[in-house]
């Protein structure tokens, strides 16, 4: 059980990973930021929010960074796995009621999954 925890935990900071790159570096491509197309961004508009949205991928690397550390074994992991993967859950619903509902699916769906699988391999320990 903790096995399948902790690949839970690893594809979800694998997708942090992938957001952040995507904020930080592809963020000014139309395909990137044509994906929230609740805001109708111009080129020139994504150009302007760019600072803001690279900012906001270096928290997903944080996020990342965190997650790829509670992998590592110690005393502390299994307390850091479920405070990550509560940050996560926690800026998936923000962005659900913010920017795009998917989030809920993309970000907050495997976040959750992995925090029942470290609950219960916590509890098979």
């Amino acid at each position: 059980m903790q096995l399948l925890a902790n690949i839970a935990v690893g594809l979800v900071a694998l997708l942090h990973v992938v957001i952040c790159v995507a904020e930080m570096f592809f963020w000014k491509r139309a395909a990137v930021y044509k994906r929230l197309d609740r805001f109708n961004f111009s080129q020139d508009e994504a150009d302007k929010v760019a600072p803001i949205v690279a900012n906001a991928g270096l928290y997903n690397a944080f996020i990342a960074s965190g997650l790829i550390w509670s992998l590592c074994p110690s005393d502390a992991s299994q307390s850091f796995k479920l405070f990550f993967l509560t940050c996560v859950v926690i800026a998936g619903i923000y962005g659900a009621a913010t920017l795009k509902r998917t989030t809920l699916i993309l970000q907050t769906l495997p976040a959750l999954l992995a925090v029942v699988l470290v609950c219960m391999a916590n509890r098979t320990a």
